[in-house]
């Protein structure tokens, strides 16, 4: 059994795990409360993979982060694990969203810091949006202290040393423009050695993977265009999947490695446009910039009632991936992208499949996480295998 051990907290589909398990770490158990994120990490990294040994105390279920703490704080004490990992659901931080100082859930920082002081771990590792280093306005408009200091406050007085930046992922082989606010903190170790190796070690990491680190939307998502035969979608009546086109980039080999003869990857179901939509989406194929996002404002297009829609450049890496299906166009056809192809710029090999419904709306949207919210939600899972490489190496050589 591995001498790694970590619990990974608000653990959403997986991807953060899946990175962990890829680098050699094992799991203990995984904390995620919705029923559907829950079901895709359960299906791929316990069910198939056996990731997580879980403890007998906890049932192989979705639970809530505050029940296990009232319930269970004794269990925890007793856990020796060398890493805790999470990062708390982001949409109150995000720049891109409403930023609204009273997101409920805002106090899942709380939950978070009081999960690792119950264990202690030698080691922790926090990911959430940018924002979180950007104060709320108060009612005059004044900016008061971003999460990002008080979660550093609070973990130095539970006695870690703390060091976070804010890292594009598209730096470490992920095909997207993703900044993130990365933070890891250490009882007994200096975590700038963290940084340094994810550094250091990014170009040989990728290397012996046969990636690079510039790797465009095309390069990513190139075989799965709706061009290729298409098939009736097995998990949704009435509806259409795409089949693989020929590999025509390394990351599509290695995305496709594992999956055996399959003709159509998990996921991979087309939106059902209505006419007006593909005309609208045709127009702005035809004339509009790539990697800017047009909205009804700036594009004074009729019949364009969205909030927005950015269409992604073949040769250029995708812009963030996001919980919303309609926020990119794809760059050569008419159609939003599939689960599948956002699935593949977040890094998710093609052999992880995804539970639940593809989508939802309206207040639904502030309970349900439905596949593209579990995808757009998740850490990347190259970027993620790199960071349990560096936190081994950090536990192992750091100061």
């Amino acid at each position: 059994m591995s001498g790694y051990k970590y619990i990974d907290i608000f653990a959403g589909c997986g991807g953060l795990s899946l990175g962990l398990h890829n680098s050699g770490w094992q799991g203990v158990f995984a904390v995620e409360k919705n029923k559907d994120a829950f079901a895709t990490l359960k299906f791929n990294l316990i069910d198939t993979k056996s990731h997580f040994q879980w403890v007998d105390w906890l049932p192989v279920s979705n639970h809530d982060i505050n029940e296990i703490i009232k319930k269970n704080k004794e269990q925890l004490k007793k856990l020796e694990i060398r890493l805790i990992t999470g990062g708390p659901p982001c949409q109150g931080f995000s720049m891109a969203g409403q930023r609204n100082k009273n997101d409920m859930r805002n106090k899942l920082v709380e939950s978070y810091l009081e999960f690792v002081e119950i264990i202690k771990p030698e080691v922790i590792f926090f990911e959430n949006v940018h924002g979180i280093t950007v104060g709320f306005r108060d009612e005059n408009e004044n900016k008061a202290t971003p999460a990002s200091d008080y979660i550093v406050k609070k973990l130095n007085d539970i006695g870690y040393t703390v060091k976070f930046e804010i890292i594009d992922m598209y730096d470490y082989g992920v095909p997207q423009r993703r900044k993130r606010f990365i933070l890891v903190g250490s009882l007994n170790k200096d975590p700038k050695l963290f940084f340094d190796s994810l550094r250091q070690e990014r170009e040989k990491f990728l290397k012996l993977k046969g990636l690079s680190i510039n790797t465009t939307a095309a390069q990513a998502i190139g075989d799965l265009l709706s061009s290729n035969a298409q098939i009736d979608c097995i998990d949704s009546k009435n509806f259409k999947s795409g089949t693989y086109g020929e590999i025509s980039s390394n990351y599509q080999k290695v995305m496709r490695a594992n999956t055996g003869r399959i003709k159509s990857p998990n996921s991979h179901r087309y939106a059902k446009h209505r006419k007006p939509t593909i005309e609208l989406f045709e127009k702005m194929l035809k004339d509009f910039e790539r990697c800017k996002k047009l909205t009804p404002k700036n594009t004074n297009l009729s019949g364009f009632k969205k909030r927005g829609i950015t269409i992604l450049d073949a040769k250029q890496p995708c812009n963030t991936i996001t919980s919303h299906p309609d926020d990119q166009l794809h760059y050569s056809e008419p159609r939003i992208m599939t689960v599948r192809e956002c699935a593949r710029i977040q890094s998710f090999p093609d052999w992880y499949e995804f539970k639940g419904k593809y989508t939802t709306g309206g207040e639904l949207r502030k309970t349900d996480v439905p596949r593209y919210t579990q995808v757009g939600n998740a850490i990347p899972p190259l970027f993620a295998e790199q960071v349990g490489l560096a936190l081994m190496e950090l536990l192992k050589n750091g100061k």
